[in-house]
């Protein structure tokens, strides 16, 4: 598939990636329609936020039709058209059952070096720095959505 990737201060590139795969079985994976581009996307682009890996995926904010559900994804069906916010939330911790997404104890796999840069953890972000997880963008052609619970909207196809 195709991908926008960044590989350095304002260098971003429409390059071929791998495709996607379900490897957790809340995940989604989501043909991607529509994604946004706000201020966070700049940050990147002028190499504001540390610890961004050449290749990495960029894009959050978007919105596409599910394709196909992990075993234990039961709110969506293949055919669903959603809306995905950047945050990741496992929808169970403290913080998520608070409704404090953006602080999600559980979603960001590098919470150790968050915690040393900015001296605590939010959320694993989509499409943005190792800071916050790690995760691939919303801007390749499909995309995969961990750690599917709360944070996945439906909308009506007609």
């Amino acid at each position: 598939m195709k991908a926008l990737c960044w590989h350095g201060k304002n260098d971003i590139r429409y390059e071929t990636v791998p495709d996607p795969e379900i490897e957790d079985p809340r995940d989604a994976i989501i043909n991607v329609s529509s994604c946004a581009i706000c201020g966070s996307d700049l940050h990147l682009f002028h190499h504001f936020m540390p610890s961004m890996k050449s290749g990495d995926i960029v894009g959050h904010e978007f919105m596409g039709e599910v394709m196909e559900v992990g075993s234990d994804v039961k709110k969506l069906k293949v055919g669903d058209r959603v809306v995905v916010p950047f945050t990741i939330t496992c929808g169970e911790c403290d913080q998520c059952r608070r409704g404090n997404f953006s602080l999600c104890e559980r979603s960001n796999r590098n919470k150790a070096m968050a915690d040393k840069v900015f001296g605590h953890a939010g959320a694993g972000l989509f499409g943005y720095s190792h800071l916050t997880g790690g995760y691939a963008g919303g801007r390749p052609n499909t995309f995969v959505f961990r750690l599917l619970m709360k944070r996945i909207f439906r909308f009506p196809t007609h």
